[in-house]
């Protein structure tokens, strides 16, 4: 049976435009909470391949959409890597020691070896199988290499980047060699989904904005592009989505390149520009402004806007960034049911 959410990435026709939500497993939902007071934290929740199975489908049986996103977290990588990851409350993730000299990195473990210790990733993909409905999808995914070298190296989210972007300017060579290393990691990590039954595997670059767009490529992009193309080498039938954030001017200076299959689009940047400069090359996924999901007026708004332009061709439907967790959930259904409505076929 074939799975619309495929077809859209693959750009062949479906009844309608497929739709997902970035976070859509996630504290917006009742349901999700409970299971992960049962699992005591976050990071058992991660852990545990029954319970992350139990909250990755959760949001196709609440909220219709089309396709499951693993239930996992980006920074599961750098924790089998070696370095202690602690989610603490008011603070998020933490990492006790974070990246700051070569002995650090050398210190870490790497490629297959590390990825092979998340075992309980490719266990909850296997249970997922056996229990997603045969017309779903299953989203894998990885944090790109960028993104998690910023949490490796800062030890935690930042405002300001300043330790990487110090590292960046005045120790390329080792800053390099981090993203290499976490690359290594993530390559075979993203092969593993894949073999344990992902359909669709997406490279989420949530800070990219904080790289000026001249060093965009050289710190991020063709990292992310040497994975996706490794991937597409090897498993040329399984798409690929790429999702840097906050990266119009990298867009609207053509600088965009790599064999994948759709971008995604976030809510900063026009899907007009994006239209113009990659949609004859890549599928489109997004870019709805999340926080329009308070209002139903303005979610309705937004998705025919999105629509009359799209056409429905080469277009899949999401937010441009993850929904938050005061969203009403019945203004979720309503987001879904909307995209479903304006973009049926005849």
């Amino acid at each position: 049976m074939s799975k619309i959410f495929v077809d859209a990435c693959l750009r062949k026709p479906t009844p309608y435009t497929p739709v997902w939500m970035m976070r859509q497993a996630g504290r917006y939902l009742p349901e999700y909470m409970e299971v992960r007071a049962k699992a005591g934290n976050f990071l058992n929740l991660c852990h545990n391949p029954e319970l992350a199975c139990e909250v990755t489908i959760q949001p196709l049986d609440i909220v219709g959409v089309d396709a499951a996103i693993l239930f996992s977290d980006i920074l599961v990588i750098p924790n089998e890597m070696g370095m202690h990851l602690d989610f603490l409350k008011g603070e998020g993730p933490v990492f006790k020691d974070p990246i700051k000299t070569e002995s650090d990195l050398d210190a870490l473990i790497g490629g297959e070896e590390a990825a092979s210790k998340l075992t309980y990733v490719y266990e909850t993909i296997k249970l997922l199988k056996e229990r997603l409905p045969e017309d779903k999808a299953l989203i894998g995914f990885t944090g790109a290499p960028w993104t998690l070298a910023t949490y490796m190296i800062e030890g935690q989210g930042t405002k300001t980047y300043n330790i990487c972007k110090k590292m960046m300017y005045s120790n390329p060579e080792f800053l390099h060699k981090i993203l290499r290393k976490v690359t290594d990691v993530v390559k075979i990590y993203m092969e593993n989904q894949i073999q344990a039954g992902a359909d669709v595997v997406q490279i989420f670059d949530s800070w990219a904005a904080a790289i000026e767009p001249s060093k965009y490529d050289e710190f991020s992009w063709k990292y992310m592009v040497e994975i996706a193309e490794y991937l597409k080498e090897k498993y040329p039938h399984i798409p690929v989505i790429m999702f840097p954030k906050g990266i119009s001017a990298f867009i609207e200076r053509g600088l965009v390149y790599g064999n994948f299959d759709v971008f995604g689009v976030d809510w900063g940047t026009p899907m007009a520009l994006a239209k113009e400069k990659l949609g004859d090359k890549y599928v489109l996924q997004g870019n709805m402004e999340p926080c329009r999901l308070y209002s139903k007026e303005r979610t309705t708004e937004c998705v025919e806007a999105l629509h009359n332009l799209m056409q429905g061709e080469g277009h899949i439907f999401n937010l441009g960034h993850g929904i938050l967790p005061d969203v009403p959930v019945e203004n979720a259904i309503h987001f879904v049911k909307e995209c479903q409505r304006v973009s049926k076929k005849a």
